[in-house]
Parts: C-alpha cells; structure tokens; sequence
C-alpha cells in the first residue's frame, strides 16, 4: 500500500419498501459534488439475509411500521445508520431502542437534511477508515522494525556458525582422497551456501551502517533552534 493510503467511492445501502422514497434520496444526493454509490434492496430482502458492502445504511419505514428486524440488522454490522421515520412516535422508539441509530422524520425538506446527515456520517466514516489503516501500517512497520532489530542482534551469532562451517567444509576439500567425488560435492555445496550466507550477513551490517548515518546526517541538518535565540538580538 505504501505511505498513500486509497480509498474507494463510499456506498450507501438503502433498505425501503417505497421505491419513490429511495428515487428522492438518490435524486438529492446527485445535486451534491460527491455522489456515493447506491445499493436498493427491499425490507424482506435484507431481513432475509441479503448481504452487501456498504458504508452507511438508510432504512424507511416498511409500510408504515417500525422496522425492528431491518434496524437490527442494519446496527449489528457496525455501519453508520439513518432511519427517516413517518412521524415522531417512531422517531421515539428508534432513539429508545436504537441509540446508536440517528433517526430522523420524514417531514418537509427531509431530504436535505437527510443527505447532510448522511454525508457528516461518510465523512466520519471516512476518518475511522484512514485511522484503522493508518494503525494497521503502523503495526506492520512495527512488526519488520522488530525483525530487524532481532536479524541484526544475531548476526554476531550467525557468523560464528558460519565460520566454523567454512572452515571444517574448506578443512575437508584440503584432503586429498578423504571423500568420495559424490560426498566432495556435497561439502562443496555447503561450503558455497555458507559464503552466500555470509555475503548476505555483511549486507545486512553495511545496511545498518547506512541507516545509522542517515540518521546522524538527518540530526546534523535539522537547525540549532537554542543556537539561534541566543544568537538573536
């Protein structure tokens, strides 16, 4: 992923029996400069286990009744969700029984304030998102620094085994007849995997040592901010 983290088009999931209801969202939304993707699916659909991706979900009334299954369904998949109500009983009872839901009433400009609702909460969603990648990147770098660290305070170990196996393998080659032609190139080829290794080793050193002078070299340009003030009149 690198240090630029992506992000997709956000999609808004609208659960309503009323086409004409999810035909007004979508119309206002389109007057926007940021226009989300649109999933419709019905009440009975999604209550019977219709699965999609989606950022924030929009739920209406089904045919006038409050929609426990859709909202609880809709709430328990961690999403931002909107209910837009008939009157202000249902409102009550979604603040009731749904308090993470933000309801809201379907009465005279419900659309505008529904797509700033909803575009305050893609937005939010949006920060939790490049948060968790963010955290997610920061552990992976985590991770690797930790391996490093861990490759570089073995190497002195490493190249003692090494050492030994060099020098036993080259010991052996040095005697004339002591090995059969097969078994010969058998310590041959662990003589050589054993330079390969070393040479990998010193890379791994000469690394360090570069790191560790961009450091200082980083240190040293960074300006005297103590220097400066004294120096200041």
């Amino acid at each position: 992923m690198g240090g630029e983290i992506m992000l997709q088009q956000p999609t808004v999931l609208i659960v309503a029996d009323d086409v004409e209801f999810a035909r007004a969202v979508m119309a206002r939304w389109q007057t926007e400069r940021s226009v989300p993707a649109f999933v419709l699916v019905s009440s009975e659909i999604w209550n019977h286990g219709s699965s999609t991706a989606f950022d924030i979900a929009i739920v209406n009334s089904a045919k006038g009744k409050f929609p426990q299954e859709t909202l609880e369904r809709a709430e328990s998949l961690d999403k931002p969700v909107i209910y837009v109500c008939q009157d202000s009983s249902g409102l009550q009872v979604a603040r009731d029984k749904f308090p993470k839901v933000l309801a809201l009433r379907q009465h005279e400009g419900w659309p505008d304030a529904l797509v700033l609702l909803g575009g305050e909460a893609l937005r939010r969603a949006e920060a939790v998102n490049r948060a968790k990648q963010a955290e997610e990147s920061t552990a992976l770098s985590q991770r690797e620094a930790t391996l490093g660290r861990y490759m570089l305070e073995m190497r002195h170990s490493l190249n003692n085994a090494l050492t030994s196996v060099l020098g036993n393998s080259e010991l052996l080659l040095l005697e004339p007849g002591a090995l059969s032609a097969q078994l010969r190139d058998q310590v041959d080829t662990i003589r050589n995997m054993a330079l390969r290794m070393h040479e990998i080793i010193q890379r791994f050193s000469s690394l360090e040592s570069e790191m560790r002078c961009a450091t200082q070299g980083q240190q040293q340009s960074r300006p005297n901010v103590k220097a400066f003030r004294a120096a200041a009149p």
